[in-house]
């Protein structure tokens, strides 16, 4: 098992790096868990932490929220989230981690590159490309590059845009999570000192993110988490 400082660590950082970029807690906690639980075990397990970390930033955020888009694309994404913890449930961990490390490198490019923010497709496309965030969501809990890119075919402003894809991802940890617990309840349980570590830590990094990383600038930062990002998908997709 990693040890609890390992884990409060990089619990506190995903917390900063989501607070600034509204994913990171699962990019970073899963393969921080991995190597001891299955990849399988992991994304159930981070599903907690990850939970309450978005929570904490909802009840910040909740009055930009934009109800419009997310009654429609919250339920389309969260559509997407239940089936894709039901195939969570049937697949090997072997399989998930190659997918896992798989979007881990994808997103890492897309933050250096910035190309999946230049896209800009249409209200029906991005309902289509909601529901398949949702499904990666509940299938290895990684999802936030897709569903930010998707919504920008809904033009809210920028408080917005933030404050209702956090809500989005709440509606898809609110499908998934069930599933997981019925599935695999056992090993969640059986993981719980980690899961109170990791949530501890996150609601920690939460609160500080912004205080100590708002004067970085936001050019050099993406490229950190850029790089972050492709080094742990790369060892995730070489481990697998």
């Amino acid at each position: 098992m990693p040890s609890d400082l390992l884990v409060a660590a990089a619990a506190v950082l995903a917390g900063g790096v989501a607070a600034l970029s509204g994913f990171g807690i699962g990019s970073i906690l899963t393969p921080v868990f991995a190597p001891a639980l299955g990849t399988k075990i992991a994304v159930a397990v981070v599903a907690l932490p990850h939970f309450l970390g978005i929570v904490q930033r909802l009840w910040i955020l909740r009055r930009h929220v934009d109800r419009r888009v997310l009654l429609g694309f919250g339920i389309t994404s969260a559509l997407g989230g239940l089936a894709g913890a039901l195939l969570h449930a049937s697949s090997s961990s072997r399989a998930l981690t190659l997918v896992f490390g798989a979007l881990l490198v994808l997103a890492g490019i897309s933050q250096w590159t910035g190309w999946m923010g230049r896209i800009r497709w249409g209200r029906r496309a991005a309902w289509v490309a909601g529901a398949v965030s949702g499904l990666l969501g509940g299938l290895v809990g990684n999802q936030g590059g897709i569903r930010s890119a998707s919504m920008l075919g809904f033009d809210v402003p920028k408080e917005s845009f933030v404050a209702t894809a956090t809500a989005v991802a709440l509606f898809v940890d609110l499908a998934r999570l069930p599933v997981y617990l019925v599935t695999q309840g056992d090993e969640i349980a059986g993981a719980w000192r980690l899961i109170v570590v990791a949530s501890i830590g996150v609601v920690l990094g939460t609160l500080l993110g912004v205080r100590f990383l708002r004067d970085v600038p936001e050019h050099a930062f993406r490229r950190v988490v850029a790089a972050v990002l492709v080094g742990l998908g790369l060892w995730m997709l070489l481990g697998g």
